[in-house]
């Protein structure tokens, strides 16, 4: 190997005076007491990448233990692990070849801490799976590859480690590394190299063995020089993903970390999920000059040429190349968690900058991780510790998505139950394609009338408003919205209602009752709402809309673009065997029988609201008594300030 590379002038040089190759993120996994952390320890020694003195203070302090010394206890950093042997968090160390610096990651290997080793791999470039020579391949050996796999590590070595316990066996070693080699290539996985070594003695690790003749491969450093840095995403789209906004020097500063493409000042970006644009006015780095373009993996501070009101969350990107905004995408999700996933189950997604809540409408193919056999008993769909699944995920507000294959940043998502990291995934697909926003944001721009909104206000006497009724069919939204209508138009107020089945007989009438057809409906429903309400008309709607993220998605239409103008939504929640008494159309009665597929309440879930800002039970109140309760709470909000 030569003398380890040295530092010069901030650049890291080989010994041979030629510049260095990128830094290299290294994951070293395997099984439990297969001897990961001693690789490491032995690697960083035979290299000269220890500090001065730390390997002697290691050894003298065995020595006070009165136990041998071990070269996993280089990276064992916590008190508990020299305790037990037993590595329980991810170490990352810095490294260094003579061709490279290095990051290297020790990630735990014992069953109880994948999650751990799903953290310290998530960010790998490349990884090394250690192998017990006489233990073999064990089903851990085979749930970390497919973690690999999930987490889009392409690049892998084998080492095939402890030969000295197995009397240097070549035949043992082809065994082992004919039975791993398969099982990678059912993955899609090819290894670089499979190593034989002795972490212990050095063997193989960053010089060659004596003592293994019959083996002419690359020694583990060797591995390591050969691996390659993926190159920054700055010829992507352009995705940025917002951290903070800070105000500062009466400016206001858009925080966050770029993703993915390159971005300049001048650019015209779009923000989603808001929907808002504006132009980049500058890039700023903290106590140093302006800069005119920024590319993939940096961090950086925007200012735009519009006072826009953002939050973390937010992910910028240009007209002509948008990522994914919706409530709806499949993923493939791996999970650890210590109760099983569930079917329909609420938890909460972690996506880039973005936490979201939503829960999985389907979930199929699931296959135990460490045997890839399909499991049984899917009738009551479900993922326990260590199985994998594909599910669609419904969220309960719009979110911004890319297929992983795309952009891994915006297609890669931990997920938890309670406070707890339970499970990780992949974004295979959404159900809105990324092009489905590019023509009309590349191509139109808002309009805006002579007559200004606060001239309307003042004429008419109030503010513009929505009230959205949702509820079961039959929960009396729409003779509240009539009866509210007409208190309202009494009062001297401009009102109209968007009432279900009028809406579906005109405007919609080309959409169904799909899953995909509902969240159309109310999109339009939002977009047509907004509209009238901008012109200073309160607009009442009566939809069932029974599911969180399609009115999520419609209130957040309604507030697009810093509209500030009230959205009331109005929960009916009239229990479903009254709603069922109320049946005039006798749908209830047809949907039991199987003539009505999809109803709400019957063979379709309705998910109440979380913070809707009225509840109303009209099985406890009259018609009257209610529409005085809904005009008492609105009257104050319309008010012109």
């Amino acid at each position: 190997m030569g003398e380890p590379a040295e530092r010069l002038e901030g650049r890291h040089v080989a010994a041979d005076g030629s510049a260095a190759a990128a830094r290299l993120r290294l994951v070293i996994v395997g099984h439990v007491d297969h001897g990961k952390s001693t690789l490491i320890g032995r690697l960083l020694y035979d290299t000269g990448s220890l500090p001065d003195g730390k390997y002697e203070q290691l050894v003298a302090v065995a020595a006070r233990r009165g136990v041998p010394f071990e070269f996993a206890n280089v990276t064992d950093a916590l008190q508990a692990e020299r305790d037990q042997n037993v590595t329980i968090d991810t170490t990352q160390i810095g490294f260094r070849t003579a061709r490279r610096p290095c990051v290297l990651i020790d990630a735990p290997g014992h069953k109880e801490f994948l999650k751990n080793m799903v953290t310290g791999a998530a960010g790998a470039d490349a990884a090394i799976v250690v192998v017990d020579a006489h233990d073999g391949v064990r089903e851990q050996s085979r749930r970390h590859a497919l973690l690999l796999k999930l987490l889009g590590i392409g690049q892998v070595a084998v080492a095939v480690n402890k030969m000295d316990l197995a009397g240097f066996d070549a035949g043992l070693f082809d065994r082992v590394a004919a039975e791993y080699t398969a099982f990678l290539a059912t993955l899609g996985l090819t290894p670089v190299a499979v190593v034989p070594v002795s972490a212990r003695d050095g063997d193989n690790v960053a010089g060659p063995s004596g003592r293994m003749p019959w083996y002419g491969g690359p020694t583990i450093a060797d591995v390591i020089d050969g691996f390659t840095v993926p190159g920054p995403a700055a010829g992507g789209p352009l995705r940025l993903a917002v951290q903070a906004i800070y105000r500062f020097d009466r400016r206001r500063i858009v925080a966050g970390r770029l993703e993915s493409g390159t971005l300049r000042v001048g650019d015209r970006l779009l923000f989603l999920p808001s929907g808002k644009q504006s132009r980049v006015r500058s890039i700023e780095e903290w106590s140093a000059p302006v800069r005119h373009a920024a590319t993939a993996g940096e961090t950086v501070g925007l200012t735009l040429t519009d006072e826009l009101f953002l939050g973390r969350g937010e992910v910028a990107c240009t007209l002509e190349d948008t990522p994914s905004r919706t409530a709806r995408f499949s993923a493939r999700l791996f999970w650890l968690g210590r109760r099983p996933f569930v079917a329909g189950q609420r938890y909460t997604f972690k996506l880039a900058t973005q936490e979201f809540t939503g829960e999985a409408v389907t979930l199929s193919a699931a296959v135990d991780a460490s045997t890839l056999e399909p499991v049984a008993g899917m009738e009551t769909p479900q993922l326990a510790a260590g199985e994998i699944g594909e599910v669609t995920i419904r969220t309960h507000r719009p979110v911004v998505v890319d297929p992983y294959g795309r952009v891994p940043a915006l297609g890669r998502f931990v997920v938890q139950d309670g406070l707890e990291v339970c499970g990780g995934g992949i974004v295979l697909e959404s159900d809105e394609p990324a092009a489905a926003m590019a023509p009309v944001a590349a191509h139109l721009t808002r309009s805006h009338g002579l007559v200004s909104r606060e001239a309307r206000e003042a004429r008419l006497g109030h503010r513009g408003a929505v009230v959205w009724f949702t509820g079961l069919s039959g929960a009396g939204k729409s003779t509240l919205a009539r009866a509210l209508e007409r208190e309202l138009f009494a009062r001297g107020r401009q009102v109209c209602v968007l009432d279900g089945d009028n809406v579906r007989l005109g405007l919609n009438a080309d959409l169904g009752f799909s899953d995909e057809d509902r969240a159309e409906n109310i999109r339009r429903v939002a977009e047509v709402a907004r509209l009238f309400a901008e012109q200073g008309t309160i607009v009442i709607t009566a939809f069932i809309s029974p599911f969180r993220s399609d009115r999520l998605r419609a209130r957040a239409i309604l507030q697009r673009d810093g509209l500030d103008l009230p959205f009331v939504e109005v929960y009916l929640s009239t229990p479903l065997e009254v709603c069922a008494t109320r049946d005039p159309k006798q749908l209830y009665a047809r949907a039991r029988a199987g003539e009505i597929p999809a109803f709400t309440g019957v063979s379709a879930p309705f998910e109440p609201p979380d913070q809707a800002e009225l509840v109303l039970d009209t099985s406890r109140r009259s018609p009257e008594e209610a529409t005085l309760e809904l005009a008492g709470y609105l009257e104050p909000r319309i008010e012109i300030r």
